[in-house]
């Protein structure tokens, strides 16, 4: 039984916490909001500091020096990024949902997730090289 079944997000320590992350990389891709209606759009625009191969953020501990609202996930954020994909574990255990047979802490391995098509591996476009974000909307993050 895995420590996520037992306990709650906001009992979870650093370690615990970060291995939930399952490395999909969709959080890192750039959403575009309606002014008018709120509707949140996807893109396949990456941040330009996830690395393409690995799917891991180059400037992790430091990201919010770079990317001033890049985001740092904590239990009491949870309901109040309604932008989260439906499959982020984070998103999923708040929901009172298991995680899925590919996340890495299921599956035993980091590959498991790229393997069954649930990360961004391969689907993105680097923000420098984008042009203009509206070109790149898509609906596979959510």
């Amino acid at each position: 039984m895995g420590f996520w079944r037992e306990k709650p997000l906001e009992k979870m320590n650093r370690q615990e916490w970060e291995s939930l992350c399952d490395g999909c990389g969709k959080c890192c891709l750039h959403k575009l909001e309606d002014i008018d209606t709120g509707e949140i759009r996807h893109t396949n625009v990456a941040c330009r500091f996830l690395d393409h191969d690995t799917i891991q953020c180059g400037k992790y501990l430091t990201r919010q020096r770079y990317v001033g609202n890049c985001v740092v996930m904590s239990a009491d954020l949870l309901d109040q990024l309604p932008w989260m994909p439906s499959s982020c574990a984070y998103r999923l255990l708040y929901e009172g949902k298991d995680l899925p047979e590919w996340h890495p802490l299921v599956a035993g391995n980091t590959d498991a997730i790229h393997e069954a098509g649930q990360s961004v591996k391969g689907r993105v476009v680097d923000e420098r090289e984008a042009g203009d974000f509206e070109d790149h909307l898509v609906d596979w993050p959510a």
